[in-house]
């Protein structure tokens, strides 16, 4: 039976509310507590990670912006962009975060895999790449990034997670420095030839993670 529960919230989702809900959940929960992974797609908003700086947001226009306590630079979040928040005591199965981080980052590779977009890890940088052949129109030599990733932990347990661009309006990326590197292309699946549902990626999404989590549960 599943240790993990997969919780699939209402589309588009404010961001702050689903903030505070995440917040509360780790507060609350005790050694025995489930975990959790909630699987979302926000409304257009910027978000400004614990140690972020304010000077990496460009130009917001009507986009609100929100500090927040994940780890990490700016990013964005918008409709056709899943969103996995993994909310797991880390402690209870003795992962330490940069395990936990590599996990994430295998979990996107996997789904992407499964969709035929080549993709990878880039040294120094969290998160997911596309190489400029597995696009439909290359810019450049440099790889793109497809997914973001930040995290906080709190009392050993995790939350905030992974977001991974599918099928959206791309444009909001140019308002900001994507996780603080000047002039990183952002791209979706869609711009790897994938005509994916969002809905659908999110619940594999979510199934991958849940795999995976229950197989370190399982050597634990």
């Amino acid at each position: 039976m599943s240790t993990l529960r997969i919780r699939r919230l209402p589309r588009p989702a404010d961001y702050q509310p689903v903030w505070q809900a995440m917040q509360d959940f780790t507060e609350s929960r005790g050694p025995d507590t489930p975990d959790e992974v909630w699987v979302v797609e926000h409304a257009p908003v910027y978000t400004l990670g614990q140690a972020g700086r304010p000077e990496h947001v460009l130009n917001p226009g009507s986009i609100p912006v929100v500090r927040c306590n994940r780890g990490g630079q700016v990013t964005y979040h918008g409709p056709g962009q899943v969103v996995l928040y993994t909310l797991v005591d880390l402690r209870r199965r003795h992962v330490f975060v940069k395990e936990f981080v590599a996990l994430l980052e295998d979990v996107v590779l996997d789904l992407l895999e499964t969709y035929g977009v080549s993709a990878c890890r880039k040294a120094g940088a969290p998160g997911i790449y596309v190489p400029p052949q597995a696009l439909l129109e290359p810019a450049g030599p440099d790889l793109a990034k497809i997914a973001a990733l930040g995290i906080k932990v709190r009392n050993g347990c995790a939350y905030h997670g992974v977001a991974l661009n599918v099928a959206m309006d791309l444009r909001p990326f140019l308002g900001i420095n994507p996780c603080g590197y000047e002039g990183l292309r952002t791209v979706d699946m869609a711009a790897c030839g994938v005509a994916a549902d969002p809905a659908v990626v999110g619940d594999r999404l979510a199934e991958g993670f849940q795999r995976a989590w229950e197989h370190i549960q399982a050597e634990a």
